[in-house]
């Protein structure tokens, strides 16, 4: 259990892969409380993408069904009667529509009522923790025409991140990121542990300029390094495998095969799946993943393991809000309120994901695949790299907009890598710093 949560009852604790939403369900409860009571005090005329939503749902019979029935199959008991925030649940889609308009204008805050402090990084699977879990929430999130839509949705929250506007939760209020406890948190967690630097020692900003300098919420999210602060580890020994995110050890998977049940409880990798089916993906049947989640207080660039060439680089659509249903309300313990974020070996099949090839100068470790996966309303994934081109050990691969979720490290049968980090440990693998040895 995280030191920092242990004055949190354990029926108001939850665990959340990656922090990315309140471990204190009490915060959950009164952030996502006063979104709604918000929305029904303010009506408004909802925009344009979302009137397209609307649309959408009423001109098709099919998801017509699948949008209402979602809500319905929700269970009439504790605690299911009310949303996972405590309240009296979002129970059709046309309020689902209307919290939606509101959050389209609003950045991610924290909550620091009564030392209950929290980050609400995934504002939309807040809202939809429950609906998804449903049978007819399974079918719905893996339809085509509702992810185009939902990435319509995010393309428009998106442009509001990337605005001027976005700055209003990057003040020093207690909601704001670079209030006493916000900066504290980020701070803490780009130490590492190891060092104890200020924030504008840690990354490159302004602390005299309004909001730190930053000019958008995503400015900030997508923040860089001083130089100096993550060396590159072994720039001159190429059997020294880099860390290719600022992350936490989630799996080590070994003799993968090249398609297998992913959406089962234990989440076995599937190869193909996760390699959107590229013929390079029968190269690593049998090989190792390492993969490993990125916190909401993290950088979120990706650097490459390896010197060496880009083979093949490319962003692959995917699912935005499906979850396993192992997490839903059909298994006997019923729903799990992290559900997309726990079920981190499944989205790596479905989810958008950024695929990237590498040729490495090094014989030993040849070809590897990294994988950078989004999660949820975080799934923007920018590759800054191009096929053939050369990279170094280190260098930057592209980053998640708005946030991340999980990245993979995939290589083929017969490269002898040792020394994973291990799983649950305190704080994170820095970007850059060694990450496995190749024997």
């Amino acid at each position: 259990m995280d030191p920092s949560q242990s004055h949190v009852p354990d029926e108001h604790r939850r665990t959340r892969t990656g922090q990315w939403l309140p471990q204190d369900h009490r915060v959950h409860q009164e952030w996502l409380s006063g979104i709604v009571d918000h929305v029904d005090s303010n009506p408004m005329d909802l925009v344009p993408v979302l009137q397209e939503f609307k649309s959408m749902i009423e001109n098709d019979t099919y998801l017509y069904l699948l949008f209402t029935s979602m809500f319905q199959q929700i269970p009439n008991k504790p605690p299911y009667q009310k949303d996972p925030s405590g309240r009296s649940q979002i129970n059709d889609y046309h309020h689902m529509l209307q919290v939606l308009n509101h959050i389209l204008t609003t950045g991610p805050s924290w909550n620091d009522k009564s030392e209950r402090v929290g980050l609400v990084g995934l504002p939309i699977n807040a809202m939809l923790d429950w609906p998804m879990g449903t049978p007819s929430g399974f079918a719905l999130f893996l339809e085509p025409q509702v992810n185009a839509m939902i990435k319509k949705v995010l393309n428009a929250w998106g442009e509001y991140l990337s605005s001027p506007a976005s700055t209003d939760v990057l003040d020093d209020h207690s909601t704001g990121w670079f209030g006493s406890t916000g900066k504290k948190d980020l701070e803490i967690t780009g130490n590492v542990g190891e060092t104890s630097h200020s924030f504008q020692d840690l990354y490159v900003c302004d602390p005299k300029a309004p909001h730190f300098g930053f000019k958008s919420w995503d400015h900030f999210f997508t923040r860089t390094f001083r130089d100096g602060v993550r060396p590159v580890a072994g720039p001159n020994d190429s059997n020294i495998i880099a860390n290719a995110c600022e992350s936490l050890p989630y799996k080590v998977g070994r003799d993968i095969k090249f398609r297998d049940q992913f959406w089962l409880k234990g989440q076995p990798y599937s190869l193909t799946d996760m390699l959107a089916h590229d013929p390079l993906a029968e190269q690593f049947v049998g090989g190792t993943i390492y993969q490993a989640f990125l916190s909401a207080l993290s950088y979120h660039r990706w650097h490459s393991p390896v010197a060496g060439k880009i083979v093949k680089a490319f962003v692959q659509d995917g699912t935005y809000y499906s979850e396993p249903l192992f997490e839903g309300f059909v298994d006997s313990h019923g729903a799990d309120e992290s559900g997309e974020s726990t079920g981190q070996g499944y989205i790596t099949a479905t989810a958008t994901r950024a695929i990237i090839f590498i040729e490495a100068d090094n014989a030993k470790i040849g070809l590897i695949a990294f994988l950078g996966i989004g999660m949820a309303e975080v799934s923007t994934c920018e590759i800054t790299v191009k096929e053939g081109q050369r990279v170094e050990k280190g260098e930057q691969l592209g980053m998640f907009h708005f946030g991340g979720s999980t990245h993979c490290i995939v290589f083929r049968k017969g490269v002898e890598v040792k020394g994973f980090p291990e799983p649950g440990r305190k704080h994170n693998v820095p970007v850059r710093s060694q990450l496995v040895r190749v024997t």
